[in-house]
């Protein structure tokens, strides 16, 4: 359906969290939906991985490494690259990943082109994964009572979505990019109860999701969503209490103020307009420091 009448049609719903679901599935096609709601419910083939990640970046190579090598020391088996016209280090940096088949990798030009991969991955590697994480190259999942994101997801298998909430990282005072890796620079974040931290990620069951909504949330075809808690979620995220004592995801949203503006001279994977330098007063919180 057109994206206009979607957000018009599923505008009249009062209930925020409904209306975004309904944005989502609007968007990918109620019919198209309710197909593959059918065609899942016959649907046994046993996926290959128990827990992927999709990620689009454009120009971010110098992160990649730090960023894959977390992830898979936490359990992820399999990464979907989306390469958004970058022109540094991106693909040399990938290239070891992607022989070992680690990483798949696909050029991906074009602007506004975060929820088009999205809608790709998911359309492709719906029977690949049993759990898709979609994140950011800026964010890592940390499970905080697990050994791994597994161990954690392994009791969330009743649901079709977990969302897990921020923890945003300021820059710590540091104005130009140091050496070493993100995690190892930056350790001052923001009050866990900050109004930013309310913002989540999703991690989905493929099979029982048809699409992103945009990027926090995922557009459900069968089954219920839950907060890290394991309790089904009634409210939109944006009107939840931030959770970080089971699992979060440690978002580095500036790092330093010249890393900063590099990302704001990259531009934003979902619309055409640059991030205002406000949004760096507004996301270097280093309240408490690890």
């Amino acid at each position: 359906m057109n994206k206009v009448l979607a957000e018009i049609i599923a505008g009249v719903i009062p209930h925020k969290m409904t209306r975004n679901r309904w944005r989502g599935l609007l968007r990918y096609g109620v019919i198209r939906a309710w197909r593959l709601k059918r065609r899942m419910k016959h649907e046994h083939t046993p996926p290959k991985y128990y827990l992927a990640v999709c990620a689009i970046a454009k120009n971010e190579g110098p992160y990649f490494k730090e960023w894959i090598d977390w992830h898979h020391s936490q359990g992820v088996e399999k990464f979907y690259i989306y390469d958004n016209e970058s022109t540094d280090c991106t693909k040399e940096v990938l290239e070891p990943y992607i022989k070992s088949g680690l990483v798949e990798y696909n050029y991906w030009p074009g602007r506004k082109q975060q929820l088009p991969a999205y809608d790709d991955c998911f359309e492709r590697h719906r029977l690949d994964t049993r759990w898709l994480a979609v994140i950011d190259l800026d964010e890592f999942i940390m499970p905080v009572k697990d050994k791994s994101i597994p161990d954690f997801l392994r009791r969330m298998e009743k649901f079709a979505v977990v969302e897990i909430n921020w923890l945003v990282y300021g820059s710590g005072g540091a104005k130009t990019h140091e050496p070493g890796g993100v995690m190892e620079r930056f350790h001052k974040h923001s009050l866990p109860e900050h109004r930013l931290n309310t913002h989540a990620k999703s991690i989905a069951d493929p099979r029982r999701v048809c699409c992103m909504i945009g990027c926090h949330e995922a557009a459900r075809i069968s089954g219920r969503a839950a907060d890290s808690h394991g309790m089904p979620i009634k409210k939109h995220f944006g009107d939840r209490m931030p959770q970080q004592d089971v699992i979060r995801i440690n978002h580095y949203a500036v790092k330093s103020y010249e890393e900063f503006l590099g990302k704001r001279a990259r531009g934003r994977a979902r619309i055409n307009t640059l991030r205002d330098f406000s949004y760096f007063e507004q996301y270097d919180l280093n309240d408490i420091e690890d």
